[in-house]
């Protein structure tokens, strides 16, 4: 089954029956819990489209800390696009935290796609564009925003995932402790209870 919907069309004018065509000629490929789909040193030249599970997007600092960058649960497209698109090897690592099913589409079928394809070319461009505009909102949220205001922005980002993942890894993605983040939850909890 196709999940099509929220991240994947950025737009209403964008058919389902042409998003179900583009990932119908893609291989299918059953992940399990904790196994890996790039590892740090690796060149990739895949992009992964999620249809049942979740993923994280990550690095591993020389102090053996992680500092996970994205979570991808259903509807959402993930890879290392430096690797991807320029052939490098990559810094990051992406596995996933569940038993996964994902659509993985290869570089040279997306550059095909592009040339041949104008309705596929301005899809690619949105998510190109809207890739680069989370990166931004995510730079800006970790240089200025508060501990609370991360959070909170987190929920809105990801809300269904709070209770698919330990608070450790919620955490490393805010940029901040497990310890504040109990913190946090702690505040906006009796926050909430002030109010009714």
């Amino acid at each position: 089954m196709f999940q099509t919907k929220s991240k994947i069309t950025l737009s209403s004018n964008t058919p389902d029956d042409f998003i179900k065509a583009i990932l119908s000629n893609c291989t299918s490929i059953k992940l399990p819990k904790s196994e890996f789909i790039l590892k740090r040193g690796d060149a990739q030249s895949k992009f992964y489209y999620v249809q049942k599970g979740l993923l994280r997007y990550y690095s591993i600092d020389e102090k053996g800390k992680e500092h996970i960058l994205q979570f991808a649960p259903e509807g959402w497209f993930i890879s290392d696009r430096q690797s991807a698109c320029l052939n490098l090897k990559s810094d990051f690592f992406i596995d996933a935290l569940e038993d996964s099913e994902l659509m993985m589409i290869s570089e040279a079928y997306i550059i095909n796609l592009t040339k041949s394809n104008q309705e596929f070319l301005e899809l690619n461009n949105k998510l190109l564009q809207n890739h680069i505009r989370q990166l931004q909102n995510r730079i800006n949220q970790l240089l200025s925003y508060t501990a609370e205001e991360r959070y909170l922005e987190f929920v809105k980002t990801y809300p269904d995932i709070l209770l698919r993942v330990p608070q450790w890894m919620v955490a490393s993605y805010l940029g901040i402790t497990p310890e504040s983040l109990s913190r946090v939850r702690k505040e906006l909890a009796e926050k909430n209870q002030k109010k009714k």
